[in-house]
Parts: C-alpha cells; sequence; structure tokens
C-alpha cells in the first residue's frame, strides 16, 4: 500500500480551513474523478473534456506493462542497455523522476544544443534504444533529435526501425509516419495533456524500458485514487490545492524544497505541472525549486512546501491540517520526526509551511490532482498553455531568418554581447556587472521574482545553477533557473501568461562545433538560437525585462557571467 501525507501550518492552514468545507460541498474531488469538465466554467469545458483521463490512468495503463516488459526484453537481447530519451516538458521529466526515483540510468535529450545532441547520439551507440516521444507528433525538438539518431544508425550499420521506439497520440503525424516506416509505435492516450501524462506510456515506456518498476508506480497511484476522489475534508489532494491557490492575499511564489523525500528530482517534475497548469490570465502560482543549505530567510508571498520521506504505513493517510510539520530548515539540519514540534519563529518570513510526503505514484496523482483544485480556485484553465505557441511561432519566424545579420549588441564587454529588450532600462550601463544591476534595480522587492534562461549544457555547465542562490541571497526575492529550451515546456508559460513581475536573464553561446539536422535546411545550432530569440521576443513584446547576454567564447564568457551574477548588489 501506499501513504501520503499532508500537514499545513500558518496561511497554507487557514487556506484549508477557508476552502476545503467548500470544495468538499461542491463534491470537486467525485466530480473530478467522474470527468466533469463543467468545474473551471464556460471557458474551459471544451479543452478540460478532452483533457481528463489522467483521473483513471493507474488503472487504464496496465495493459502497457506487458508490452514494455516484452519490449524490454527485445531490446536486451539485442545487446541494449542503454535508453535515450528525446522529449519536452511532462514527456521527459516524469521519466527523468521516475528512473531517478528507482536508481536506473536514463539519457534524457531535452536540448536543441548541437554539443549536447551530438555527445547523446556518438555515446556507446552499438548498445543504445531511443525512444521519441510526441504527444503532437509534430514537436521540430523531437524531430531534430529523431533524424540525427536516424542518421547515426544507419552510418553504424544498424536498423534504426529496431533500435527507435515511437510514442505518440494515435493519428498524429508522426504515428503515420513512423508505422509506414516500420518503427515500433506505443500510442498514448489522447485525453492526457503531456504535464498530466506521467502514468501514460509517455512516463511508462521510457522508464520502464530503462528498468524502473512501472507496475509499482502504478500500484502506488491506485493505491490512493479512491482517497483523492472522496468527496471528504481528509482529502489530502483538496487541502493542497487549498493551500497551494486559496491564501488571501495570494501567496503566488511555491517554494519546493527537497527534505528528504525519496523521490530524486521530484521539484523538477511539479515545477512544469504547477507553472504550465497555473501562470496564465495574469496570475497563476511559481514553482520555486530550492537548491543547497536552508536559506537565512525566504519572503512574505510564499507557500514553502518541504517535501520529505515517506512515513512507513502500510495505509494512505492524511494528517489534519494543524499537526505539527518536521522541522521546515531540513535541508540544512537534522531529520526531526513527523510529531516533533516547530516553534512559530522556524516558519519562516512567509509565515506558510507545507509538508509532503508519499511514494513517487501516489504524489504524482496527488499533485495533478491538487493542480487541478488550485486551477478552479484561481479561477483559471489548468489544461491548456496559450503562451508557449507563442514563443514557437516567433522561434519559427527567426529559424526562417537563420544566416542573417544579428540584431547589434547594446555593447560587448569582453566575450560577452550584450542586449536589453522590454523597456528603455538600461541606462548608461556599459559593463556586464552594471547591466545585471540595471535590471536588477527593475525588480519588484515586494513581488517580483528572477528567472535565469540558460540555452548551454545542463550537464557541463551544470555548476552555473548556484548563482540562482547567489542572486536570491542578494535580492532576497525568488530565484527560478531553467535550463533552454526544456524550460519552455515549463515556467515558460507562467513567464509569459503569469503576474508580470519577473525580470529575465537569458544566457546563450556560440557552439563549439554546430550539428546538421538531417533532412531539413537548418543546423540544431541555428533552431536553439532561434528558440532562445524568440522566447526573448514575446517576453519583451509583454513588456518584461530581459537581459541577454551571449557568449562569443564559451568558457570566458561564462566565467564573466558567472561572476557578474555572483557579485550583483555587492
Amino acid at each position: 500500500m501506499s501513504s501520503l501525507e499532508v500537514t499545513a501550518r500558518g496561511a497554507a492552514a487557514d487556506a484549508i480551513s477557508a476552502h476545503v468545507p467548500t470544495l468538499v460541498e461542491d463534491q470537486v474531488a467525485s466530480r473530478l474523478f467522474a470527468r466533469d469538465a463543467t468545474l473551471w466554467g464556460k471557458g474551459a469545458e471544451e479543452e478540460a473534456g478532452k483533457r481528463l483521463s489522467w483521473v483513471g490512468l493507474a488503472r487504464s495503463s496496465r495493459p502497457l506493462l506487458g508490452e514494455i516488459s516484452a519490449l524490454r526484453e527485445e531490446l536486451r537481447e539485442d545487446g541494449v542497455s542503454r535508453i535515450v530519451l528525446c522529449g519536452m516538458g511532462g514527456s521527459s521529466l516524469a521519466p527523468e523522476v521516475i528512473c531517478a526515483t528507482a536508481g536506473v540510468d536514463i539519457v534524457v535529450l531535452d536540448s536543441s544544443a548541437p554539443d549536447v545532441v551530438r555527445r547523446a547520439v556518438t555515446t556507446h551507440l552499438d548498445r543504445t534504444a531511443v525512444v521519441v516521444s510526441s504527444k503532437s507528433g509534430s514537436t521540430v525538438e523531437t524531430d531534430s533529435q529523431r533524424r540525427a539518431f536516424e542518421a547515426a544508425f544507419a552510418e553504424a550499420g544498424i536498423d534504426p526501425t529496431r533500435r527507435i521506439v515511437i510514442v505518440t497520440d494515435p493519428g498524429s503525424p508522426l504515428d503515420g509516419e513512423a508505422r509506414t516506416a516500420g518503427y515500433r509505435v506505443i500510442n498514448a492516450d489522447p485525453d492526457v495533456g503531456g504535464r498530466y501524462s506521467a502514468l501514460t506510456a509517455f512516463g511508462l515506456v521510457p522508464s520502464g524500458l530503462a528498468g524502473a518498476d512501472v507496475g509499482a508506480l502504478l500500484d502506488d497511484a491506485e493505491a490512493v485514487a479512491d482517497l483523492l476522489a472522496a468527496d471528504d475534508e481528509g482529502n489530502p489532494a483538496l487541502r493542497l490545492g487549498a493551500a497551494m491557490g486559496g491564501t488571501k492575499p495570494l501567496r503566488d511564489k511555491l517554494v519546493l524544497v527537497d527534505a528528504g523525500t525519496e523521490n530524486v528530482g521530484f521539484g523538477a517534475w511539479a515545477e512544469q505541472l504547477i507553472a504550465e497548469s497555473t501562470g496564465k490570465d495574469g496570475t497563476g502560482i511559481l514553482p520555486v525549486v530550492a537548491d543547497g543549505d536552508a536559506p537565512d530567510h525566504t519572503y512574505a508571498d510564499a507557500n514553502v512546501v518541504r517535501l520529505v520521506a515517506s512515513a512507513d504505513d502500510d495505509d494512505p493517510v492524511e494528517v489534519l491540517a494543524d499537526a505539527p510539520p518536521r522541522h521546515p530548515d531540513s535541508i540544512a539540519a537534522e531529520q526531526p520526526g513527523p510529531a516533533d514540534e516547530v516553534p512559530e519563529a522556524n516558519l519562516g518570513d512567509s509565515g506558510s509551511l507545507i509538508t509532503v510526503s508519499g511514494t513517487l505514484g501516489a504524489q504524482l496523482l496527488l499533485w495533478e490532482v491538487a493542480t487541478a483544485v488550485a486551477g478552479r480556485l484561481l479561477g483559471i484553465n489548468p489544461f491548456d498553455q496559450p503562451d508557449v505557441e507563442s514563443a514557437k511561432k516567433a522561434a519559427r519566424g527567426l529559424l526562417e531568418q537563420a544566416g542573417t545579420t544579428a540584431e547589434e549588441p547594446a555593447f560587448v564587454d569582453g566575450s560577452v554581447e550584450v542586449r536589453a529588450l522590454g523597456g528603455d532600462w538600461l541606462g548608461d550601463a556599459s559593463s556586464l556587472p552594471a547591466a545585471v544591476t540595471a535590471l536588477l534595480d527593475q525588480l519588484d522587492d515586494s513581488s517580483g521574482y528572477v528567472a535565469v534562461m540558460v540555452y548551454l549544457d545542463r550537464e557541463e555547465d551544470a555548476d552555473l545553477e548556484q548563482v540562482a542562490r547567489t542572486l536570491f541571497d542578494h535580492t532576497g526575492r525568488p530565484v527560478t533557473f531553467g535550463w533552454g529550451p526544456r524550460f519552455l515546456h515549463s515556467t515558460g508559460q507562467y513567464h509569459k501568461g503569469g503576474p508580470a513581475n519577473g525580470v529575465f536573464i537569458q544566457v546563450t553561446a556560440e557552439p563549439e562545433e554546430d550539428l546538421a539536422v538531417p533532412g531539413r535546411d537548418f543546423t540544431f545550432g541555428e533552431f536553439i538560437a532561434a528558440q532562445a530569440g524568440g522566447d526573448a521576443q514575446v517576453l519583451a513584446e509583454h513588456d518584461r525585462p530581459v537581459l541577454r547576454l551571449h557568449l562569443t567564447s564559451h568558457h570566458r564568457g561564462l566565467s564573466q557571467v558567472r561572476s557578474a551574477l555572483s557579485t550583483s548588489g555587492d
């Protein structure tokens, strides 16, 4: 059996008390599991009507288990021991956390950077199988990656149809094309959106082929499904959803702290679910995945969520909102038990604390239900993503102009070209540190946030993530860090559709060596440049200040950027 535990203190507990009785009276939980598309208003009804199958996936995905097992054995007999996943957004983030939690290896290729793609297609190709995941069947990133692997397999004398598995919606362009070409195709449930697809073929196929026990994942979700569908004040999803979307005034920052949870990397998956579902119509909840030791302070417009280890219990359980949580500074401290009292002073500046525990399958379903509930309280449609397409459209426009002269920078400092978009805020800044200071001067110190968006190599340049914590320490405001282009399918929606209180730092670079996209008239280098430029353009059109930093020399420029972001405010 699986267990779930949700506790709350401060403003989060007040929100639970204020909203859960009404949610129960309105039968929100049972109506959701009955796939009632009217829960989010008339404007959302059409989209919701074709996006609610995720509530039953713990049972409806069972037939996939035998197919996955048989395919894994077939690949093993063919010498395969390395699984690469080409996917974006929920199609890649769910398998990443499933495999990390299971302790099995998977290579997630969700980048268009030529150096990253090249490494993926040239490493141990003889023992590699590739899962290409695209719900629409027309995602340019995954199409380009598939083409690169097809060419690499063919050049190595390996039949691509024996090593590439396609996961897509039935009837998509990729579905028909792949079947005609002789590829193995596994269809996903078409009535589930990408960010709610963890328990569909998008989450289960790559994870199962990599060696994760996806049957146990479904078991854990099924064990709590009836609990989450109950119109009862003890329903943990109603409580979590109320705490997320029901505080007054709205605490629209949700700080996700790994405080010992066994679900490795869970914050990144929850980030894309919450940000893309709620960040629209000028409102939303901004997830902030915490990094490093516990901070000395938070901020007054935040809920702090501590993700802790599961209780050793065979039955699903939900603890009342006024039960004492574990210590909020858990990253830096030892882990007291759930019954340890927490002084009010330890709630931090935010005065609002939520503690969540549960096995991975149970939490995947918990957070999906809670996000849908929060969407109802916020008055938005949690199943569309209206501003994601705008960035894609802008990227396509720039891609058509590939090879033309780039817009002149405001100035060049060493190996960094500096450009400022979204208003006349740069002033007379003529150095990189001065430009960073000018951007941070636009930050609202009561509601604003900083977004660092980096189109580099998230393995080779991983230590750059540390600047998020440094910027937080300097500004006292939340800082998100996203690797491009993967964040475009996550916080990218919130950046453009949520509250207009963010300031944005974008980092791009010249590739060490570009890489052609087979069968296309553009390269991976041109493509990722268009993705970055398109996103910056749309942000500027939404009056968001954007500082674009382009590295003409990767290593020298990165050193400059790291120094400027680490010393800002000193």
